[in-house]
């Protein structure tokens, strides 16, 4: 096998394209999770514990997904068998998660705070949140399997793409379908149709687009992976009998100098995903508090516009990311570019000019999907445990934001109560990220 065999682009998109489905259920989770709970009956100060669980189960499945596919050599692949796995139960939380509160379920039944039907949405996100992980690492873990060396900044500019699209697709939905003349609202307690019905068309996307890279790509076998690699076959790789642990220790100092930047941006935006619908509803439409007003869900579609629109900044600043000669200048700028938006939403009342505050924000968000997976797969070049690295990577974004959410209730009353307080906070831990790129170390 010529170990300099390329792809080309249509494989590359192959390889990719239904990362395009799953980000928009990702997109969907990150935009209507506090509008959800909101309307099922939680305080404000509640919010970011149920942030708390999603990325607790990334943090756990997505090292030993790394690692069970490292080891996983069968018919259908050495990753496919988890993504498909993991769509098809996304697929299904994702039609249950919606309808908490159209089961009938007691609000009067509450335990530890929590009614049953937030019990139910509690439960239905955690498994949502899981499935999503299985389903997303294998993409990562494919392009570094499959694609040379010269061709990853290209492979991983198309992932990163459709990525982004994927999340203007979820982001809009919701309004979407409001703008066609679904209802926007529903009795108190109950999800308003136009975000059920996103979630049901935004499973469906999912399902048919990992489908699609299912059957499109042929994953390389055991002899010819190792040829490719320059390695030793699996069954002669001692390396294969360390445990996480162990790999954890032997992991290059890229990985922790990058770890501590990412731990200040993805608290951050814990904090976006959290309090933007609160924010942008006390500040764009009159101080509104009431989550069964027609106002405050009118906001929480905003928020689906605004994100897109993060989304939209994204995918312009990526293109702009390759241009900069040194990678630590353009995390630094972007992530100081990032943290302006985020304090600007504090001072802006108008719902179209906050647009601008989260076109900038989409710059560090740019950043943060491509700079540290650059990194640290360059300084991993050539090693057997890929998967398991980049599952590990992975608790350098989950830790963050359990930490965040578990903190945000405290944070919010030190803040006053405001959420638009809450993101002037972001802003300055996205100023503390820009501040720890000068530790990262660049090596091999």
């Amino acid at each position: 096998m010529e170990n300099k065999r390329t792809l080309s682009f249509a494989q590359l998109v192959n390889l990719s394209f239904g990362f395009f489905g799953v980000q928009i259920a990702y997109a969907l989770q990150s935009a209507n999770i506090s509008r959800i709970f909101a309307t099922l009956g939680a305080d404000p100060h509640q919010l970011s514990f149920f942030w708390i669980l999603p990325p607790l189960m990334g943090m756990i499945v997505q090292p030993l997904i790394g690692k069970w596919s490292d080891r996983t050599w069968c018919r259908m692949g050495r990753r496919k068998p988890y993504l498909l796995v993991g769509a098809i139960v996304a697929v299904l939380v994702m039609i249950l998660l919606p309808n908490a509160g159209s089961l009938n379920l007691s609000t009067a039944y509450v335990f530890l705070g929590l009614n049953a039907a937030m019990w139910f949405g509690l439960f239905s996100l955690i498994f949502l949140d899981t499935s999503i992980n299985v389903a997303m690492q294998p993409f990562k873990m494919m392009v570094g399997d499959m694609v040379t060396e010269e061709q990853k900044t290209q492979a991983y500019s198309i992932q990163s793409f459709l990525c982004n699209a994927g999340s203007l697709v979820g982001y809009l939905l919701p309004i979407f379908f409001t703008w066609i003349g679904i209802a926007n609202e529903a009795p108190e307690g109950m999800v308003p149709p136009s975000v059920i019905t996103s979630f049901y068309v935004g499973a469906a996307i999912l399902i048919i687009c990992v489908l699609y890279t299912f059957l499109k790509v042929r994953e390389l076998p055991p002899a010819e992976y190792a040829e490719f690699h320059k390695i030793a076959p699996p069954a002669e790789d001692k390396t294969q009998k360390d445990n996480l642990l162990a790999l954890l220790f032997k992991a290059p100092s890229t990985f922790w100098t990058v770890g501590l930047v990412q731990f200040f941006c993805w608290s951050a935006f814990l904090y976006m995903w959290t309090y933007s619908n609160g924010a942008i509803a006390f500040n764009c439409w009159d101080g509104v508090t009431d989550t069964a007003s027609k106002a405050y869900q009118d906001a929480g579609n905003w928020v689906g516009v605004v994100f897109a629109v993060q989304a939209v900044g994204s995918i312009i600043w990526a293109t702009l990311l390759p241009r900069f000669r040194n990678v630590k200048t353009a995390y630094v700028i972007s992530l100081l570019i990032g943290a302006a938006g985020f304090a600007s939403i504090f001072f802006v009342h108008d719902k179209f000019l906050i647009c601008a505050s989260y076109f900038l924000i989409g710059t560090a968000w740019a950043a943060m999907l491509a700079l540290p997976f650059t990194l640290l797969t360059n300084a991993l070049e050539g090693s057997p445990r890929m998967g398991s690295y980049l599952g590990l990577f992975n608790c350098t974004i989950c830790l963050p934001q359990i930490v965040a959410a578990a903190t945000g209730g405290l944070v919010l009353k030190l803040a006053g109560g405001s959420q638009p307080g809450m993101l002037m906070i972001a802003g300055g831990l996205l100023v503390l990220g820009a501040v720890c790129v000068r530790f990262i170390k660049i090596n091999k």
